[in-house]
């Protein structure tokens, strides 16, 4: 009885597609494929595969984002599912979209290169195919909300950073400017941000002071704003 009830229905693939952000010299970036198969050989989508029998969806994300950048311990989180009848033109397939949030000098290039991709800026994007556009609108309007409420932009920074970088992040994910006197008086009201003896000079001759990110003390507190509100 329950063979028949399986045997009954339609069988179709189902894939996961990885939405994978960087943030390099101001720019919040896409990482795309140029793909080297049909269809739409030549086009650039995002980085997706099909999830295997013995694979969970976080697991098949996983993997596609290793094979692609050569990292494991990256941030993601599950942005939803994509199920038009045609979506894909090759055959029936639901795909389940993340994103992921990295350092770009922290991926392994030789990969990138091998996998024909390439980093975007998140403003001057090519048409992507299929529907790996609403994809990425819907990533980055969850990124915006995410990262009003909690610390995970420092993901996409490298361990030392300055105050500039950081709010250039925040400007960048939000798409707008941040008053830099109320941005930098709630920063320092944050625990998990903490202030280091060294000094970055390739900004200036003065130097700036770089800071961290404490994971510990970033887990128990819950909030940070970008401090937009005028003085």
């Amino acid at each position: 009885m329950l063979s028949t009830f399986y045997s009954q229905n339609a069988k179709f693939f189902l894939a996961v597609d990885c939405i994978i952000f960087g943030f390099q010299r101001g720019n919040l970036k896409l990482l795309l494929q140029q793909r080297h198969f049909e269809p739409f050989k030549g086009e650039w989508s995002l980085m997706g595969g099909f999830v295997q029998e013995n694979e969970s969806l976080d697991d098949a994300a996983k993997r596609v984002l290793y094979d692609l950048t050569g990292l494991s311990e990256v941030y993601m989180e599950q942005v939803g599912a994509f199920g038009a009848v045609d979506r894909d033109p090759g055959a029936r397939v639901v795909s389940v979209a993340y994103y992921a949030l990295l350092d770009i000098d922290k991926c392994n290039h030789e990969l990138k290169h091998q996998y024909n991709a390439h980093w975007e800026s998140i403003d001057n994007l090519p048409n992507l195919f299929f529907d790996h556009s609403e994809m990425v609108e819907k990533a980055r309007a969850l990124l915006k909300k995410k990262i009003s409420r909690e610390p995970i932009g420092f993901n996409l920074l490298p361990s030392l950073f300055t105050l500039s970088q950081l709010q250039s992040l925040y400007e960048a994910i939000l798409g707008e400017a941040i008053d830099k006197r109320n941005f930098r008086k709630r920063v320092n009201e944050m625990s998990f941000i903490e202030k280091t003896d060294q000094i970055d000079k390739l900004g200036s001759k003065r130097g700036a002071y770089l800071y961290k990110f404490n994971k510990t003390r970033g887990r128990q507190t819950p909030c940070l704003t970008a401090g937009r509100d005028k003085p």
